[in-house]
């Protein structure tokens, strides 16, 4: 018995051997943390964080949807970053430093960290806190204006970059500061999954093996290929659109009734790409949420007209349509959010206290901080747990001086914040830092759990809560909507942070390099994200306008948000009210729904979130979405490994190449260049009276 006990242990440390990552890496030397942040990781990351801030963008300003770039980052990263020390080597470079899967951290950490700042809503742990296209944007006098509201200069600021950088810096700071003391109770301790770090640090890991590193290779080749076709497909359509209008974006391919309905293909590399990277069930519920809305609904509201709502209002007040179309959205998201919040609360809460309970049971309840102790070994703990958290123990970051920065960045703030917003006070802001922390470590950890971030939730409770302390007559439109971005800042950055101490704890990454390179790739994206929004916004004059290229839906959204807290509900239209409870509750009952049906079932239950965007925009992208998940299935079907492997990178190079178009685009425009040619559809009978008119002009 006794020989065979040993064969089976014998059998099952090879076993082991054969599924530990660190096996395959142990021969290699872990570099320090000052030589993981080098001078080239910190190089490509400016270049592909300025390169994804610009692509994030433009999703902001279309439709808010925005995929993870994370696989594309990494991906990226180790592309240039090989390519890099390759060309060096041939160059005779002597001593040149070898490319470490740490080093790779590094880049992914801080291009995430910068090119979250150009997020404006995001519901994954990447969160982030710029709000260009959501609470920033809807300070502006152009979106007040759409929201029917009485020009009130007291309650609008106007993008400027002098500004906005100031204000992300003294924000985006915070809620990296407030979680570094919890660093070793949230990985080690509670052994948290954050799934997204998780599957992230699996793949720079991956790609440093010998076959990674040959399959990340065709992987770059993939991407190049498609990020080439949709840069070229987005210039040749740019010679179309030379007018309002004007363009394969406005082909009726299902018809002109359906056009006027928003029920067109709009030939979009960017959201065909989206939809191949975004799960089937997100998809669809977008077309659903479009059928519904603009299928059913509004056309029937529309013959309402002159009864609901005067016949005679502006197409843009939203005392007619426009109101059903923003505030029935609104309760779809605040019922989808809270339900979410009360799920992620309720979990976060009863595993915390799950969690307390054990350590309790043990001697001593460990403590962050030390540099020795803590973790101790347990008879499940493997060769991969004891060698990471060997490394992760061993560059820690001082309490004091994280607990130090955070005190005298938030007095900094409370001092200077009230100068940038006049109508937000200083003890707004000062109860704000006051709550956050604790908000930030509930984010955190439920992060942790269910790899969903509520940033933007509790952004939204701050409008609604500081909104109506302020009142309106103190402009608490604005005070509402800067304690959002406020909120944002610190709560976000928070969950980043703690996602990626385990990215680098999974891949032997010191915790100092990923607080490092997470505070450097912070700094970029406050200048970075500002800059291209403001590109943006000087060189394309009909930003945030309804069908406009760029509508940026989420600005209007947020600043009706915002009037509902000072204002109340009031000013609705008839029925608006009834309509918004029922969605509202609709929500909360499809979630509800989802989470107890058996899981065959709750696959083919949609997500209220996504049914709410197309509600005010209409349902074209949703096509287009729909045309990339069909790809993808019909892919799957056919090859299911090889569509597994290269789907990301081609779907990521769709979205790149005509993210990217963007910026000669805006640069053509700043110049005056104007397309050359206007492709119009018309109808038959108008196009007999173009051409009538045109014949009676005289000829040149």
């Amino acid at each position: 018995m006794a020989r065979s006990g040993r064969e089976r242990r014998d059998q099952e440390e090879e076993e082991a051997a054969v599924v530990s990552v660190e096996r395959v890496f142990e021969g290699r030397v872990v570099p320090g943390w000052k030589e993981q942040v080098t001078l080239r990781a910190l190089a490509v990351s400016a270049l592909l964080g300025a390169m994804f801030s610009v692509i994030v963008m433009k999703l902001n300003l279309t439709t808010g949807i925005i995929p993870s770039l994370n696989v594309s980052a990494g991906l990226l990263g180790f592309f240039l970053l090989t390519s890099w020390t390759k060309l060096l080597d041939k160059a005779g470079v002597a001593s040149v430093r070898p490319f470490t899967r740490q080093e790779n951290t590094v880049v992914q950490t801080c291009v995430v960290a910068c090119s979250g700042i150009a997020f404006s809503d995001a519901d994954l742990c990447t969160g982030g806190t710029g709000g260009f296209g959501s609470y920033i944007f809807a300070m502006s006098d152009r979106i007040s204006d759409q929201s029917g509201e009485a020009r009130d200069e007291h309650n609008i600021k106007n993008p400027s970059l002098g500004w906005m950088i100031g204000f992300l810096f003294i924000v985006s700071f915070l809620g990296l500061f407030s979680v570094v003391p919890l660093r070793k109770i949230m990985i080690i301790d509670y052994k948290l999954i954050y799934p997204s770090g998780t599957a992230t640090a699996h793949l720079i890991n991956s790609f440093h093996t010998p076959q990674g590193a040959k399959l990340a290779k065709m992987q770059v080749k993939m991407l190049g290929k498609f990020f080439v076709m949709s840069f070229s497909w987005g210039f040749f359509q740019w010679f179309y659109t030379g007018g309002d209008g004007c363009g394969f974006m406005s082909f009726p391919t299902l018809g002109l009734e359906a056009y006027r309905n928003k029920f067109f293909f709009d030939f979009s590399a960017t959201y065909v790409g989206v939809g191949m990277i975004c799960p089937y069930l997100v998809n669809i519920s977008v077309l659903l949420g479009g059928v519904m809305s603009w299928g059913i609904m509004w056309p029937l509201i529309e013959h309402k007209k002159g009864d609901w709502y005067p016949a005679d209002l502006k197409p843009s007040s939203l005392r007619g349509i426009v109101g059903y179309r923003v505030f029935i959205s609104i309760s779809l998201i605040l019922g989808d959010g809270l339900y979410n919040f009360l799920k992620v609360m309720t979990r976060t809460t009863t595993a915390l206290v799950m969690q307390v309970r054990a350590m309790m049971s043990e001697p001593t309840l460990p403590v962050s901080g030390g540099g020795g102790g803590g973790g101790g070994q347990t008879p499940e703990e493997t060769f991969d747990d004891k060698r990471r958290t060997e490394l992760f123990l061993k560059d820690q970051i001082p309490n004091w001086l994280a607990l130090s920065a955070y005190v005298v960045i938030a007095v900094v703030s409370i001092a200077t914040v009230p100068r940038i917003f006049h109508q937000l006070r200083w003890y707004h802001v000062a109860v704000s830092y006051v709550v956050a922390p604790v908000l930030a470590f509930c984010n955190a950890y439920g992060c942790g759990l269910t790899d969903w971030s509520l940033a933007t939730t509790y952004g939204k409770l701050a409008i609604f809560t500081v909104g109506a302390w302020a009142d309106a007559s103190d402009g608490g439109i604005i005070a509402g909507l800067a304690a959002c971005g406020v909120m944002i800042g610190i709560v976000s950055t928070a969950s980043d942070l703690t996602q990626d101490f385990k990215t680098g704890y999974m891949t032997l990454a010191s915790p100092r390099s990923m607080f490092v390179s997470q505070v450097i790739g912070t700094a970029m994206g406050c200048v970075i994200a500002p800059s291209v929004f403001w590109l943006f916004y000087k060189a394309f004059h009909d930003i945030g306008m309804p069908g406009s290229e760029y509508p940026s839906p989420n600005a209007l959204v947020y600043r009706n948000m915002a009037i509902l807290g000072v204002q109340g509900l009031g000013s609705l239209p008839k029925h608006c009210l009834d309509l918004c409870i029922g969605f509202f509750v609709a929500a909360i009952a499809v979630n509800l729904a989802r989470d107890l049906a058996a899981p065959k079932v709750a696959r083919f239950l949609p997500l209220p979130m996504a049914m709410a965007i197309p509600f005010y925009l209409g349902p074209y992208f949703g096509i287009d979405m729909c045309i990339g998940s069909l790809i993808r299935f019909v892919w799957d079907r056919l090859d299911g490994a090889r569509a597994k492997a290269f789907a990301p990178p081609v779907a990521s190079g769709l979205i790149c190449g005509d993210g990217i178009w963007t910026l000669p685009q805006s640069v053509l425009a700043l110049a005056g260049v104007k397309p050359p040619i206007c492709m119009k559809f018309l109808s038959r009978t108008t196009n007999i009276k173009v051409d009538a008119f045109i014949a009676k002009l005289p000829s040149s």
